[in-house]
């Protein structure tokens, strides 16, 4: 079976970092801290962070793809969990590279829920069954999407997804 698939390139990942930066800063929201979803989301939290100038940056862990149109049963934190108990009344940009599901971006966003302030979402890509509407998306579709970063396999073998 063919998968059809959305490419996306190393200067579409600064455009896009770009432009969601753009739109936080158009809706006079601007956050105290930029929370990456690792892997997909560090950059995207990266390009975000320094387009608004927030230094202010961190990152949570999630495992929840395993390869292409594969997954876990539900998404799950991995250690080590940043302790947000001194930003309780901090605005945080969750980034991540898409919505796919949703259920990451949930996951995350119901943990920082009670631990800070207040919570938005920023995405590359968002697609039509994601359970979360992201406050801040680049682009939206419902084909895979082969990142720049995940295009090749890695180094030493393994998988990239």
């Amino acid at each position: 079976m063919s998968v059809t698939r959305e490419v996306m390139t190393w200067d579409d990942l600064g455009v896009g970092s770009r432009t969601l930066a753009e739109m936080v800063y158009a809706d006079g929201w601007m956050p105290d801290l930029v929370l990456g979803i690792s892997r997909g989301g560090l950059l995207v939290a990266g390009g975000i962070s320094y387009a608004l100038g927030v230094k202010n940056t961190a990152t949570i862990s999630v495992e929840f793809y395993t390869g292409i149109e594969e997954r876990l049963e539900m998404p799950m934190l991995l250690p080590p969990v940043p302790d947000l108990v001194d930003i309780s009344r901090e605005r945080v940009l969750i980034a991540d590279d898409v919505a796919d599901t949703g259920a990451t971006l949930e996951l995350v966003r119901d943990f920082c829920a009670e631990r800070v302030g207040e919570t938005r979402v920023a995405v590359l890509y968002e697609k039509s069954r994601s359970t979360i509407l992201c406050d801040y998306v680049w682009r939206r579709t419902d084909d895979w999407i082969t990142f720049p970063w995940s295009a090749d396999p890695p180094v030493g073998g393994g998988t990239s997804e």
